[in-house]
């Protein structure tokens, strides 16, 4: 097939290739991009054409096209669908155990001598300095290093799972 006999063929029935894509998927880009597709393959192919003799081959070239796209997405979506089931599940099970800690962290939390959770509670919620916390409580740093070892190894025991 000549450069001239391609254009022809082109000019003459792309828009109808394209409209008829076009009226099996709804997208015009798609329809467009198919059409094209179907064109590069009548000219790979390389063989006399007759425009109207192999019109139809032209439309089952675009029809095939348009079909194994569609194949092709139906796999995606499949596999998107089982892909966000399987983190959704993992999500519910993350938030699950989150809960149980934070339960566990609260309760061990409210177990520990009031001393160690003073001191515990300035340092990690309140970001004060074991010097800060020891002027604010009349404690040398020390006792302040201590009551806060004490609460970390407590904190550390309780929530072992």
């Amino acid at each position: 097939m000549t450069r001239e006999d391609f254009k022809e063929v082109f000019d003459s029935y792309f828009d109808s290739v394209r409209s008829y894509i076009y009226y099996r998927c709804g997208d015009t880009e798609l329809a467009t991009d198919i059409a094209q597709d179907a064109f590069m393959k009548l000219w790979e192919k390389d063989f006399h054409f007759d425009l109207k003799q192999n019109k139809g081959l032209l439309y089952k070239i675009a029809g095939d096209l348009f079909v194994s796209h569609y194949r092709k997405q139906n796999v995606a979506r499949r596999y998107e669908k089982e892909l966000s089931l399987d983190m959704a599940v993992e999500e519910t099970a993350n938030q699950i155990q989150y809960k149980e800690l934070k339960s566990m962290y609260k309760n061990a939390l409210s177990k520990l001598p009031e001393k160690q959770r003073v001191v515990f509670l300035m340092n990690r919620q309140e970001g004060f300095t074991y010097n800060e916390i020891a002027e604010r409580l009349g404690l040398s740093v020390k006792a302040v290093e201590k009551r806060m070892n004490l609460a970390l190894r407590y904190l550390r025991e309780a929530l072992i799972v």
